[in-house]
This record gives C-alpha cells, structure tokens and sequence, in this order.
C-alpha cells in the first residue's frame, strides 16, 4: 500500500503549517486550499490515543483558521484507522474499571460532531483497514473514497461494545437496519467494493490510484462554489431528521442566502461567458 504521508512530506511546495508543527501522532497539512490530515501510528494501524485525539484537535483548528476548503482525511502505511488503541494508558482497564462514556464524550463525540459540521467538504481517503471508531470516523466524512484492498469492521461486538462515533445512527441510514445489525452484531469485515455496492461509500478504486482520485475531488471541491457546497451540505445531513414542509422551509432560506453571495453572481456570469468560474467561497 502506497504510504500517502511519505509523498506529502516530501512535496516542496508543502505550505509551512506542516513544518510548524511537531505533531507526534499525524501529519497536517494545507496546500492549494486543500488541508489534509493523515493519521501516524502506521505501527498501531493508527489507532487514536488521547495524545491522537488532541493532536487532530488542534488541527482541526488550524485548517479552519488557515482558510482551508477542502479536507483529506487519511492514514499513514497499510491501515485507515484501527479505532481505539486499547493499549493507550488513559483508558486502559488495568487500574480498575474505566468509565468508557466519558472517552466517549470528551473526545469521540466532539469529532464527529466537528467533521460533520465543518464548513467545506470532508473527504476520507480509506487507504486500508478501518475498524471500530476508525470505521465509523471515516463514514461521518462527506465523501468515502476507499482503496479497494480497504475493508470496513464494526469491531464492538467482539470486546461487548456498541458501535460509537455516531455507527448507531449513520449505518442503518446508509444501509438500513439489516445490514447494519448485521455488521455490528457479527463484527464481520466488509469489503471495500461490497460497502461501495451497499452505498455505504462513495467510491472503490483501485489502490495505486486512491491518491490521484482523492486529489483530484479535492481539487474540485477546493476550486468551487465552497459556500453553496457547505450549504448543500448542511442541508443533506439535517433533512434526514425534518419534516418535508421543515426542509422545504430550510431549502427558501438557504437559496435566498446563496441568491446574494458573491459565488453565485460569478458562476451566473462565467456561464454567460462561457469561461470557467473563479469561485471565491462567499
């Protein structure tokens, strides 16, 4: 499997917030208006940690303020994100029992929550196994784009958990209820191309072209009317929770938004004269 981190790092036209940085645990950076952030425990298959969870944090931040568009999630070597590293000392059951529901809340809970809401298109680039939290991390992103040597793992069951990082409420939504209590009860592996056959992805692709793909929507994404995806966005993920008469309501006011903003004027007159828009995100 291609090491994503290693191609990136090595780019000279890197933007200097990487090197700013002295993570520990990933790798972030933003170029061309494109932040990505690869998970770096290739030897744990990047399972998080508290130090992890603080460290993507942070970044989280970063991309926002540095005016990033579009974001990549990633992991470094031959796995995506394995979920919980059980090893970590901070959760570690080995000096009593651990309240896992504050783990939960204190730092899964906040991602999913800021993934989802981000205002910019959040892609996750599956490069290899996805397990546990790592799994449903990947499904809370906007777009799923997954090497096809990738595979998907509802891991819970196995340890007598529930599926968390929101897997309860997003695998029965994508796939519906069988299949989801099939996946969690079971814990079985499901394949990269057969998550793509379910819908519960976006896209399978061959694993020498993941990089290419992902850069490639990413580039699209980052170059295009960011405020009326961010919209589209929002309004896709709260519809699944209205009423039709709720989101028709939602839909008026959002295109009376968009009807003023600066991106909509340019792709009106780019159409009108037949040339390509330069969308400025507002």
């Amino acid at each position: 499997m291609t090491d994503h981190t290693v191609k990136y790092r090595n780019d000279p036209g890197i933007s200097r917030i990487e090197n700013a940085m002295n993570y520990k645990t990933i790798v972030l950076s933003v170029e061309s208006d494109v932040a990505r952030i690869t998970f770096n425990r290739p030897d744990r298959l990047n399972s998080f940690t508290v130090e992890m969870h603080e460290e993507v944090r942070d970044a989280l931040t970063r991309i926002v303020d540095q005016g990033a568009r579009c974001l990549i999630l990633t992991g470094a070597g031959r796995g995506f994100c394995a979920g919980q590293d059980l090893s970590d000392r901070a959760v570690s059951p080995a000096g009593g029992k651990t309240d896992l529901g504050d783990s939960v809340e204190r730092f899964y809970n906040p991602l999913i929550r800021t993934l989802t809401a981000l205002e910019m298109p959040v892609i996750a680039a599956v490069n290899g196994v996805a397990a546990g939290a790592g799994a449903n991390i990947a499904l809370a992103c906007d777009v799923v784009i997954a090497a096809r040597s990738a595979k998907f793992i509802q891991s819970f069951a196995a340890i007598g958990l529930i599926p968390d990082s929101g897997g309860t409420w997003i695998l029965p939504r994508l796939i519906g209820l069988s299949r989801a209590m099939g996946l969690a009860l079971t814990g079985e592996p499901l394949s990269a191309e057969r998550a793509e056959q379910w819908g519960l992805i976006w896209q399978c692709v061959d694993d020498d072209v993941l990089v290419g793909t992902v850069d490639a929507l990413a580039t699209k994404f980052a170059s295009g009317p960011t405020l009326g995806l961010a919209f589209t966005k929002k309004r896709l993920r709260e519809a699944m929770l209205n009423s039709l008469d709720h989101e028709l309501d939602a839909e008026r006011d959002a295109m009376r938004t968009l009807g003023f903003s600066e991106d909509y004027a340019e792709g009106v007159a780019a159409f009108a004269e037949k040339r390509p828009p330069a969308f400025k995100g507002r």
